[in-house]
């Protein structure tokens, strides 16, 4: 293999070679620079309209309260829910919420609460577009291209971060009364809308993931996510990480505005500038995120970028010369995109395709849920004490946890084989009078074992509890009899037959593992006995 083709091999840009893949992500990259100048625009029509830092930090929480409160249902929804179609519909969404803020803003009929209410409109639909818009990623792309189709996406986003704020600046600026100039911001992100629209509406999707049972209800698909996440050490791992370091790290981002305005003296461009500066080094961040890996690990990167955004924070608390904050900002887009990157993908990579948007789901509610509480936290620090002590305490705080942060680990080891690998479906015997909507239902396996083989079966069947449990059981435990030490039974209760039959269309090759290792302490040709069972209701005698 010649250097150019190692070189071509690991040039992070495969993922653009696929037509759909492409043509999402230069209509998303359009759509994220509207936002983005929407988001300058927004940010600084609020300090025309308050001078109160509070408010001008709630423009961080309107933007991410919606994600806190509707995350795990949006996930749940794009799981059981046609993905194209729903796309589109929150695509509509947020173009009438933005067109509608433009209209208000022309017209003058803007004010502090106006403008954040229509800002929290707009991100109701980000919130429930945003789970569905990350799982179909892994529908465009090959699987192992995966990493830098994420890493691309970011870089895409971040690229749009780079010249939206600038813009938006650039364009509020350029006008004489800045609600002028964010309307015309306004006006231009409704329009961005319109390409993402026209490009779901061309796309042909093809899931990865599709049952042969009838679709499951809203709130029980969301129950059934929050089961699997309630298993799944390696998501709660990435969880943790996310809302430590969104929480501190928030404080750049709902009081940067405040340090352009009154520490640095900065109109609306400097603002812009000052945010491009950030979104310049999270591009620089995601493009060259593929070599990092190599590099270093997923821990390494995020525990990095940790004492990154300290001296980020620190240098925006102390310093007051651009020349200086504007390097440091730069450093710190790059540690931002490097981090969230890593979190996103280990939490795609670590759920399997039945359940991944309800993970995403989860995943943008912790993050933004620690946006959300940082905001309001730095926020009121600022108003009542000063901007520089809540950037310096936001600073100490991510200092002072990152020894526990650092103990839940990220995409550490052998990664799981998460594709389907689905078991037959028993079939209920319509002479058994119930229905499948019936249960609960208890399964029972009765194994034998070997009395010296006991210590390595109990560690094993152990191991399947979580996968029993993840995949829908609400009950598990393992029995031994009495008189006969060999023979042991597994048995665990699902709230229906019809849940029962999910549990089976769950399982993946890595389940598949597990059992097998389990299983191979069973003595005897025939696997072990299963008899399944239904809760019996008392019933009156007539």
């Amino acid at each position: 293999m010649t250097e150019a083709t190692k070189e071509a091999k690991f040039s992070g840009f495969e993922p653009l070679a696929a037509q759909p893949y492409r043509n999402l992500w230069f209509a998303s990259t359009v759509s994220n620079l509207g936002s983005w100048m929407q988001d300058t625009a927004g940010t600084w029509l609020m300090t025309v309209l308050t001078g109160s830092p509070l408010l001008i930090a709630l423009m961080q929480t309107a933007a991410s309260l919606p994600v806190v409160v509707l995350g795990m249902l949006a996930g749940a929804m794009a799981d059981i829910v046609e993905r194209r179609r729903l796309l589109i519909f929150w695509q509509a969404w947020m173009l009438g919420a933005v067109a509608l803020l433009s209209a208000l803003t022309f017209f003058n009929i803007i004010s502090p609460w106006v403008l954040l209410i229509l800002t929290f409109l707009l991100n109701i639909g980000a919130a429930m577009n945003a789970p569905a818009w990350q799982a179909i990623m892994p529908e465009i792309v090959p699987h192992n291209q995966l990493p830098d189709a994420v890493s691309l996406n970011s870089a895409g986003f971040n690229l749009a971060r780079a010249l939206g704020p600038a813009l938006g600046g650039l364009m509020v600026a350029a006008f004489l009364h800045a609600d002028t100039g964010a309307a015309n911001v306004f006006l231009l992100n409704s329009i961005s809308f319109i390409g993402v629209i026209l490009v779901l509406y061309q796309w042909r999707r093809t899931p990865l993931f599709k049952s042969a049972l009838p679709t499951e209800r809203l709130f029980g698909s969301a129950r059934a996510g929050l089961r699997y996440l309630r298993y799944a050490p390696r998501l709660q791992a990435a969880f943790v990480r996310t809302f430590i370091f969104a929480l501190f790290v928030s404080a750049v981002w709902s009081l940067l505005a405040v340090v352009a305005s009154r520490d640095l003296h900065q109109g609306a461009l400097g603002y812009g500038i000052l945010n491009g500066s950030m979104g310049f080094g999270a591009v620089i961040g995601a493009t060259s995120l593929p070599r990092t890996r190599r590099i270093l690990s997923a821990d390494k990167i995020i525990h990095s970028a940790s004492l990154v955004f300290v001296a980020t924070l620190a240098v925006l608390a102390m310093v007051r010369q651009p020349l200086v904050i504007i390097p440091m900002l730069i450093a710190g887009g790059f540690a931002w995109t490097s981090a969230m990157s890593t979190l996103n993908l280990a939490v795609q990579i670590s759920a399997p395709a039945w359940v991944q948007a309800r993970a995403l789901g989860a995943y943008q509610t912790v993050f933004a849920g620690g946006m959300s509480l940082g905001s309001v936290i730095w926020g009121a620090v600022a108003e009542h004490v000063s901007t520089p002590k809540a950037l310096l305490s936001a600073g100490v705080g991510l200092l002072a946890t990152l020894p526990l942060a650092s103990r839940f680990h990220v995409m550490r080891g052998l990664q799981p084989d998460l594709s389907p690998h689905q078991l037959s479906l028993p079939i209920l015997p319509e002479s058994s009078g119930y229905r499948q909507e019936d249960g609960p239902v208890r399964v029972c396996l009765d194994y034998s074992i070997a009395v010296e083989d006991m210590a390595a079966f109990n560690h094993a069947i152990h191991q399947l509890k979580a996968v029993r449990l993840r995949d829908g059981a609400i009950r598990w435990g393992i029995y031994q009899d009495v008189l006969d030490p060999t023979w042991v039974q597994e048995s665990f209760v699902t709230e229906s037959w019809m849940e029962f039959l999910r549990q089976r269309e769950r399982f993946t090759a890595s389940d598949r593992k597990i059992r097998d290792r389990a299983w191979s302490f069973h003595r005897g040709s025939e696997p072990p006995k299963t008899s399944y069972m239904f809760y019996l209701k008392e019933s009156t005698r007539s």
